[in-house]
């Protein structure tokens, strides 16, 4: 008689059931824009807020939860996050936009909710369309870029707290300052609404065809990036702090600082997340040491070394 085989449990059998998705040791890297790093111990793709905030009250106290979400600004590292990493997908994506304000979901990407501000002839939300996220990672940072950020066209928010209970914020409350808000890491953005104003659909066209060339004109877009790597010092801009140290081209493996922008990691084709932040790293020693000043990764680093 054979002898029984027994199982090692795993993370997912002790997680609460849910009406959205659930999967062991689910691959992350080609998710993320660089395409580098390891699995999440579980992903979980909740149906919905009801259905993400049933799941927040169950699950055990003991069992991280990290939030991704198209991965265009972070870095993954080889060896995986361990506990739930959470992606918000269908059921946080309806975006709708009446008189001069757009409510959407913070699973949405930037530019669909740019688009449905230019269809409504709502102005002031151009920016959004050169900003490669999603709205619940540009409220986490308080993403901006082309002259405008969050915080100038944000009115409120609602975000689940660490149990799943629901809060609404108004702007005021975030603490948003540059690449930054105060709100707790363990709550999670749900949902946003943003107030603009009455502009000529024409007129914000042309501003997000702008927009649109100058990110083409001077960052790597089709290269395997994570967007901007380091935030801008006071007083500075970062790629020109990173070339004036030298950097400019520099490898380390598979990774690259972009010759077409120097704040702009690059994987060539077989650099490991181990690589790229290395590089990073490197890049940052070699700016203290040229001009005394420390840069801040803008870049969200996640998980554990291979």
């Amino acid at each position: 008689m054979m002898a029984a085989t027994t199982r090692t449990p795993h993370l997912i059998d002790r997680l609460p059931p849910v009406r959205g998705r659930l999967t062991a040791d689910a691959p992350l890297a080609q998710v993320t824009w660089f395409q580098v790093g390891g699995p999440a111990e579980v992903l979980f793709r909740p149906a919905d807020i009801d259905d993400l905030s049933a799941f927040l009250a169950a699950k055990p106290a003991d069992v991280p939860v990290t939030v991704i979400g198209v991965a265009s600004n972070l870095l993954i590292r080889d060896g995986g996050v361990r506990g739930v990493v959470i992606r918000l997908g269908r059921g946080f994506v309806e975006t709708t936009a009446q008189d001069e304000t757009i409510e959407t979901g913070a699973g949405a990407l930037d530019l669909t909710v740019a688009l449905a501000a230019r269809e409504a002839g709502i102005a002031g939300l151009e920016f959004l369309s050169g900003i490669p996220g999603t709205i619940g990672g540009g409220l986490r940072m308080n993403a901006g870029a082309y002259g405008s950020e969050f915080k100038n066209v944000l009115h409120s928010t609602t975000a689940l707290d660490a149990q799943g209970v629901k809060h609404s914020l108004s702007v005021d409350e975030l603490g948003l300052s540059y690449r930054h808000s105060d709100v707790a890491e363990d709550w999670i953005f749900v949902s946003a609404r943003f107030a603009g104003t009455k502009g000529d659909p024409l007129t914000i066209a042309r501003r997000m065809a702008e927009i649109q060339k100058s990110r083409e004109d001077s960052q790597p877009i089709r290269a395997r990036t994570g967007g901007s790597t380091f935030a801008n010092p006071p007083g500075h801009k970062a790629w020109e702090l990173v070339d004036q140290a030298g950097c400019r081209g520099l490898t380390r493996g598979g990774a690259m600082i972009s010759e077409k922008h120097a704040n702009f990691l690059i994987n060539t084709g077989d650099a490991t997340a181990a690589d790229i932040e290395a590089l990073g790293e490197e890049v940052r020693a070699r700016v203290l040491a040229k001009s005394g000043i420390e840069l801040r990764w803008e870049i969200r680093r996640i998980g554990g070394a291979a």
